[in-house]
């Protein structure tokens, strides 16, 4: 299956079928807009995108926990590692570190900005993108334990919306109406 078919975008076929004028599409059925930039371009070593994925198996549901319980190190500039060094030693440790540091984001106004992005999400969300979302969570919630005064609140509030957004998510499902 093709990315584009993945996502739902027709693509033209090997007959010559045309694409749909985009003045005659319906503006709801557009994709929605990409909610981890980081994680659409190219790495610089290949053509490929820069988009790993931890979660293929349960395995990896367990060593994605192992790693968030072994303790994270965030250093000054942001970076995330993990401080257990058999566990940071493991190739699915490679593609949490690529997560952590090239794709989610770190600012406040990035964070934000996903946040929006997410409440007006208008259906549930990929796995990539679920588990990208709860790094950033786990990212926030510790800059918000690191920060005093207003700044902690800030990171708190972006940590609850985000913490809103994963729970609209997960009862995307239960919340139609229906027809």
């Amino acid at each position: 299956m093709s990315f584009c078919t993945h996502v739902g975008w027709s693509v033209p076929s090997e007959q010559g079928e045309k694409m749909p004028d985009e003045s005659q599409t319906d503006p709801r059925e557009q994709p929605p807009a990409v909610l981890f930039p980081a994680a659409q371009r190219f790495k610089r070593s290949s053509a490929a995108f820069l988009n790993p994925v931890l979660q293929n198996s349960l395995e990896d549901v367990v060593l994605l926990y192992e790693f968030l319980l072994a303790e994270l190190d965030i250093d000054k500039g942001q970076r995330i590692s993990i401080k257990d060094e058999e566990l940071a030693s493991l190739r699915k440790a490679a593609e949490f570190d690529t997560i952590c540091n090239e794709i989610i984001p770190k600012s406040i106004t990035e964070i934000r900005r996903l946040s929006s992005r997410l409440s007006s999400y208008p259906r549930v969300l990929k796995k990539e993108d679920f588990e990208r979302t709860v790094l950033t969570m786990v990212y926030t919630a510790y800059r918000a334990a690191q920060s005093q005064g207003h700044q902690k609140d800030t990171w708190a509030e972006s940590f609850v919306n985000l913490y809103k957004a994963l729970k609209n998510d997960l009862m995307l499902p239960y919340n139609k109406q229906p027809s």
